[in-house]
């Protein structure tokens, strides 16, 4: 409870400097240009306004989720959020006055922010570190090989969330009596790859208890977010409505692909110009990079990049990029940390191959492979391919298939316009995230070229 204190206390004590620098720039120098008359009213307006949308920003991009995320993720998610606000009111007074106003004062609206930002997150966090008392979790398990898994997964909590969960017991799904022991005696639990039936079981338990609980879904669990409750009897039946065939042919998502690419080539046709001149420049070699991608109903079509690879990178066979992978051009790394490699694909998306929120289309040679392995990989097809997606914000380059799998059908069971907005303006984000873009370690690399190749067992 003093954590969560704490934590409203610094949202709103956040919310209170940026939206007070914000007005005083702006009634210092902005107001009198966007309201010739009615001054005060205009400007308790556009402090509305501004307080509103700078509040929607920081709860999408998650700038309030101190005790949960890095000190820098904090202020980057802040400065995305006040920068965006900052950036749409300066418009607003641009397109007021029909000409460009002075974006000085803007700028030092935005430093001023990013200097109180960065000073009460730094103080926030620190105070939090020394309240916050990490929740004694039990993991429970399952399956004969997952005990490696389970302790993978605890390494990459406690290297993300230590301060937030720390685990006394890590306990096997077939150990019945030490889990109900464990969810007696814990503060919270975690499942693991249990089977359902156990994993329903122990939920009773925990529910019984009050114990918070979290498990990683199944596929089914996921495909129950697109049901109904029908009620046509006492007994309720839910009936599943095939949520992405009703996207099939939407006019109003090709509308979205439509408009957001012609904008966003309009915005980046510069860089993408001098990508393009750096590419050519460094080595000689093709500016784009050409593959073959399946798309959905198993289409394939080409998809475009700027080459950030050597030439003949694949000349061996099928082998994805590692981290610090040597095929990767000087120019191709910056490329790569940008994602300005990526953006060529908005003329798939204009061509129609592509929409501009979707899973991201697989290579076909993985597509084989995948659905031997993962036979729900076939629902993901049911969609276009996207240019970014569910899994390309909360995942990573090198998030395992089955969890990018996962990732992809949660986004596919609850596809909407407002979801692909928020996505893309999530997606802004990841830009400013290097470690989004990591490569595969050499031995998981080694063993997707094996399995592609057909060398390889499942």
């Amino acid at each position: 409870m003093k954590d969560k204190r704490y934590t409203t206390f610094a949202t709103l004590l956040l919310f209170i400097v940026n939206v007070g620098l914000f007005a005083f720039v702006w009634r210092a120098y902005y107001n009198a240009y966007a309201f010739r008359s009615h001054r005060p009213e205009g400007f308790v307006g556009a402090m509305l306004v501004y307080a509103l949308l700078y509040r929607w920003l920081s709860k999408l991009y998650r700038g309030y989720a101190f005790a949960s995320t890095s000190v820098g993720d904090t202020v980057l998610s802040q400065f995305i959020s006040f920068g965006l606000a900052d950036l749409v009111m300066y418009a607003a007074v641009c397109l007021i006055r029909r000409q460009y106003v002075n974006i000085v004062p803007g700028a030092i609206i935005v430093a001023l922010q990013l200097v109180g930002t960065t000073v009460i997150v730094l103080i926030v966090k620190r105070i939090l570190y020394l309240v916050i008392t990490p929740t004694p979790t039990m993991l429970v398990y399952g399956g004969p090989e997952d005990r490696a898994r389970a302790k993978r997964f605890i390494g990459r909590l406690r290297s993300h969330y230590g301060h937030l969960f720390v685990f006394p017991k890590v306990v096997h799904e077939s150990r019945e009596a030490d889990v109900l022991a464990g969810i007696r005696d814990c503060e919270a639990v975690m499942f693991v790859d249990t089977s359902t039936q156990r994993r329903d079981a122990f939920i009773e338990a925990c529910m019984a208890e009050h114990k918070p609980f979290y498990f990683v879904p199944e596929f089914v669990d996921i495909i129950q977010r697109g049901c109904t409750v029908k009620n046509f009897l006492d007994t309720p039946l839910m009936r599943y409505d095939y949520a992405m065939e009703h996207q099939r042919g939407g006019v109003g998502k090709r509308a979205f692909d439509l408009v957001v690419s012609v904008v966003v080539l309009a915005v980046l046709s510069p860089f993408m110009l001098l990508s393009a001149i750096a590419v050519k420049a460094e080595d000689g070699g093709p500016v784009f990079f050409r593959q073959k991608r399946v798309t959905k109903d198993g289409r394939e079509f080409t998809m475009l990049k700027f080459r950030s690879m050597v030439v003949d990178a694949e000349r061996m066979g099928v082998t994805p990029a590692t981290a610090g992978d040597p095929r990767v051009t000087r120019v191709g790394r910056v490329l790569r940390k940008t994602r300005l490699d990526e953006t060529p694909q908005l003329l798939n998306v204009l061509k129609g191959d592509m929409s501009v929120v979707g899973p991201r289309p697989e290579r076909t040679e993985h597509v084989a492979l995948y659905e031997a392995q993962l036979p729900q990989f076939r629902y993901r097809l049911a969609v276009k391919g996207g240019l970014t997606g569910y899994a390309q914000v909360y995942g990573k380059y090198n998030t395992s298939p089955e969890d990018k799998l996962k990732l992809d059908l949660i986004y596919i069971e609850n596809q909407s316009m407002i979801l692909d907005f928020k996505l893309l303006l999530l997606t802004f984000k990841t830009v400013f995230q290097p470690e989004r873009a990591e490569g595969f370690n050499d031995d998981v690399s080694a063993r997707i070229r094996r399995d592609a190749s057909g060398k390889g067992g499942a």
